[in-house]
């Protein structure tokens, strides 16, 4: 089955004193383009929930959104750094009573100053926070493939009915195309008819110029190529995969040969079915744009 590059998926998860959520949200792209936003004490995760989620995506601009929230108490310590915070006050106590500047020392003012404190954090086992942080991704993963599988199959669905639609159309071109001959050899033969008033006809120079008719006219190669394709975009389509890249090429040949089959053919009827192909074709180029 064939999957949508759009779609959504959220999973939390509690982890000792953590509680993390996951967000993943993907939208059409050429190409892949993962972004990972978590918070910046956690970055070291990153690239390991990148490469997570590029096992799972080939295509689409995904987005991973992770926030992560201590439900527990904090083992935290602050202290002060006494020899830098002496070292800071005998400084200021020289500057105010060698240069008479006013003494306005406080606690907020020394509290902004540069390693005043001490802050002491328990040692963080990143490992086993980053096999948190990817089982919670997994699990928003899998709500995300299967929304994308959901939209998959109506994609799928749709392909496939427009691709019988246009098969329709290429065999009523290839009933089609005989009688056009036939037509023409018949208008040519009343026209010479006419010219001539009764004179004797040359059949032989009317069976060669219908016979050169017939021969820049015929679509026989572009019908056989096109029921080709055709048949390559079902079997592309329900093998499933990673496939939208190939689905866009094979679409450019079957508008090179429709439009090969509207060049050929002068007659209205047939312009008209090469019309409602390539609009089938356009609905099919819309579709793939959102396949992966």
């Amino acid at each position: 089955m064939i999957k949508s590059m759009t779609g959504y998926g959220r999973a939390v998860r509690a982890d000792g004193d953590l509680e993390i959520t996951a967000e993943i949200r993907a939208v059409n792209n050429r190409y892949l383009d993962c972004t990972v936003k978590l918070p910046r004490l956690y970055g070291y995760a990153e690239d390991p929930i990148k490469q997570r989620v590029k096992a799972r995506v080939s295509r689409g601009k995904v987005d991973v959104f992770l926030t992560v929230n201590h439900t527990g108490g904090t083992d935290v310590s602050v202290s002060l750094n006494r020899p830098v915070l002496e070292g800071y006050l005998a400084a200021m106590k020289a500057m105010a009573a060698e240069y008479a500047v006013r003494d306005d020392i406080s606690v907020s003012s020394l509290s902004r100053l540069p390693e005043v404190f001490l802050v002491d954090k328990p040692e963080v086992d990143e490992e086993a926070v980053t096999a948190a942080l990817l089982e919670t991704v997994d699990g928003a993963l899998e709500q995300f493939d299967a929304m994308r599988a959901t939209e998959g199959a109506a994609l799928e669905a749709d392909i496939l009915s427009r691709g019988q639609t246009i098969l329709e159309r290429v065999s009523e071109v290839e009933a089609r195309s005989p009688e056009t001959v036939a037509e023409y050899r018949a208008r040519l033969l009343a026209k010479m008819r006419e010219v001539l008033s009764g004179a004797a006809l040359d059949e032989s120079r009317i069976l060669t110029e219908a016979a050169l008719y017939a021969d820049k006219v015929a679509v026989d190669e572009e019908t056989v190529r096109l029921r080709s394709h055709l048949k390559q975009l079902a079997s592309m389509v329900q093998g499933g995969g990673p496939i939208g890249r190939k689905l866009d090429f094979l679409l450019q040949e079957m508008n090179r040969e429709t439009n090969t089959i509207g060049s050929k053919c002068v007659d209205l009827n047939i312009s008209e079915i090469v019309v409602e192909m390539k609009a089938e074709l356009e609905k099919i180029r819309e579709q793939i744009q959102n396949v992966e």
